[in-house]
């Protein structure tokens, strides 16, 4: 059976920076990729990084094109993304699922609109993925927060660890229990968005995680309720929530409504998605959710 886990990084590996969603802030880009840059990696940006194209990080094709440039040339070791936004669902139809199943392994690290790429690569070119801090993002690209989280996203990509404990003291039981399953998912918002598409996948079998921002309660509801009835859950064996950032506070109970018929592990408030709190979370291998602990864990490396 095919590993999906790509090579892991080592000091003068490169990297390439790509925006597949919104227009990058310049400041913030410079800074995350100074950070990349004082871990060892060589960084090399898409030509169109800085592109402006109305609310988008350039055309379709162009943010497209630097994408496929960056996944097919073998030099590149991992591709990082700059920041969310939207966009990233329109790239699609422009990707080649042939190229990109060729080509040499390596990790895809993004979140938030990036959900729609985890998805899309899980169904045309498995490969372990990353749902963590983005270049131009708050955890990289900004002065104003500390490096854990920079760091422990460096060390999923380097460390040769045996297994890893991703450990949320702040996240709350809603279902208590213990699940076994690879991590599948992202934002709430955009796997709705995939339902009816071939990408959207399945969550059987799997321990899910979500995340959103800016949901009015109703909105929430809408999305989970969406999902359900699209039986996208159906045989999922655990829940992990990161943030609900700027969902209101009855966003945990709509979940606990939602889900907890499910009769399945539901932890809340991970330390992942768009609040300041943000680790690097692997997709696609498996890990155990143990609510009790507030835990991920990965009894094998993400990258091998």
């Amino acid at each position: 059976m095919r590993d999906i886990r790509p090579p892991r990084l080592r000091p003068g590996d490169r990297v390439a920076v790509v925006a597949p969603s919104g227009p990058v802030p310049a400041d913030r880009l410079d800074r995350g990729c100074d950070r990349l840059r004082k871990a060892g990696f060589e960084v090399t940006l898409g030509a169109h990084v800085l592109a402006r194209h109305g609310y988008l990080a350039g055309t379709d094709a162009q943010r497209a094109a630097d994408l496929t440039s960056a996944w097919c040339d073998d030099d590149v070791r991992a591709v990082l993304c700059a920041r969310g936004g939207y966009g990233a669902l329109r790239l699609l139809d422009h990707l080649d699922p042939a190229r990109f199943a060729a080509a040499r392994p390596k990790p895809l690290l993004g979140s938030s609109d990036v959900t729609v790429l985890h998805r899309w690569l899980a169904r045309h070119a498995p490969v372990t993925t990353l749902y963590g801090p983005m270049v131009a993002g708050r955890a990289l690209g900004s002065d104003a927060l500390g490096p854990r989280w920079a760091e422990q996203l460096i060390s999923v990509l380097t460390a040769p660890d045996r297994s890893r404990l991703l450990h949320s003291p702040h996240a709350r039981e809603l279902v208590a229990g213990l699940a076994t399953g690879p991590v599948v998912g992202g934002n709430l918002n955009l796997l709705a968005a995939l339902l009816g598409t071939t990408e959207v996948g399945s969550a059987d079998g799997c321990v899910v995680l979500l995340e959103d921002v800016n949901k009015e309660s109703h909105r929430l509801d809408r999305l989970f309720t969406q999902l359900l009835r699209a039986r996208w859950f159906d045989g999922a064996v655990g829940v992990v929530v990161g943030s609900w950032q700027n969902c209101g506070e009855d966003a945990d109970a709509i979940l606990l409504e939602r889900l907890g018929p499910l009769g399945i592990p539901v932890l809340t408030g991970f330390d992942v998605g768009h609040g300041p709190r943000q680790l690097t979370v692997p997709l696609g291998v498996p890990a155990v959710l143990d609510t009790a602990s507030r835990s991920l864990h990965y009894p094998r490396p993400a990258l091998r």
